[in-house]
């Protein structure tokens, strides 16, 4: 460990250093100036920048032990114009505690998470951002859980959905061991964005519809995403015993893969013979509605809300 730590501060003057020589004047709205023998800031100029001593700051930038707090941190992040990454790396070198700045949720991605999604075919896959709204899915996800993709707009999230449906057309055999697991996750992506209205708005709606996501959100048990086993009921082939994988979508903040992997090769087999059904029947033995006719019946609101 001594080893590792002392390692560290040559890391992270070396670190600084160029960030530093990226930085210039002009950057900052500072005059070049003259006999500027090097690329980028002085470090006097980052000192005064960063509201810090230019001793403290050269001290910091030679790799001595010396203490950084967050704010100064945060000061000469923002000086020397560290992206999310480059800060992160700070913080780590310096042996401060990062806690990431809040990022906006995802509302889409890009054609290549979208190409590596339906590339994934026949194993269902499907991109969620950390509210559980969906962003993307291949055909076999959508034919496994077509009640999320063919939501109506503003709808098209995992958790809303579940939770509003008649008991009887949920698609999890083992509903009351599935659902708190789902709570207990959506509850740890939360802890990142308390008091913010997109989230809060979300939650006050969602308790308000329904009586079983007001009484796990009570509970208030966290869990982080992983492997999940899950058994899923569809009308149309019977019962898929399934793996769920959780991967993160790298420079898309919070925002997730999951695969479903079919257990047993009954499974798979119905996979693929649901994805090859053309009219599919969705829903339970009592509510179920070829997937035409749901379509239909969301083509004929989007015309009334148009002309409304």
């Amino acid at each position: 460990m001594a080893t590792t730590n002392g390692r560290k501060r040559p890391e992270l003057a070396a670190f600084l250093r160029s960030r530093r020589a990226r930085v210039t004047p002009a950057d900052v709205g500072m005059p070049e100036g003259l006999r500027r023998r090097t690329p980028g800031l002085r470090r006097e100029e980052v000192a005064q920048l960063s509201g810090v001593g230019v001793t403290w700051y050269t001290w910091l930038e030679q790799g001595r032990p010396i203490n950084a707090s967050v704010q100064v941190l945060d000061a000469i992040a923002r000086t020397l114009r560290l992206d999310q990454a480059e800060r992160e790396h700070l913080y780590h070198l310096a042996e401060v505690p990062y806690a990431p700045e809040r990022v906006a949720d995802a509302e889409c991605v890009g054609p290549e998470v979208r190409g590596i999604v339906d590339g994934l075919h026949p194993l269902p896959a499907v991109v969620y951002n950390a509210r559980y709204d969906l962003l993307s899915a291949n055909a076999a996800y959508r034919a496994m859980f077509p009640f999320v993709h063919y939501a109506p707009e503003g709808k098209c999230n995992v958790l809303w959905q579940l939770f509003t449906m008649p008991v009887c057309c949920n698609p999890f055999i083992d509903r009351d061991a599935e659902m708190p697991l789902l709570v207990a996750a959506f509850r740890g992506a939360y802890g990142r964005h308390v008091g913010e209205p997109a989230w809060e708005t979300f939650i006050e709606r969602l308790s308000a519809a329904s009586e079983d996501f007001r009484r796990l959100w009570a509970a208030g048990d966290v869990l982080p995403p992983g492997h999940r086993i899950k058994h899923v009921h569809h009308v149309s082939v019977g019962e898929l015993r399934l793996t769920s994988t959780s991967l993160a979508v790298g420079g898309v903040p919070e925002t997730r893969i999951v695969v479903y992997t079919p257990n047993d090769e009954e499974s798979r087999a119905r996979i693929e013979l649901l994805c090859a059904a053309e009219d599919p029947v969705i829903g339970c033995c009592v509510h179920a509605r070829r997937l035409s006719e749901i379509r239909a019946l969301r083509a004929e609101v989007r015309e009334l809300e148009q002309v409304g």
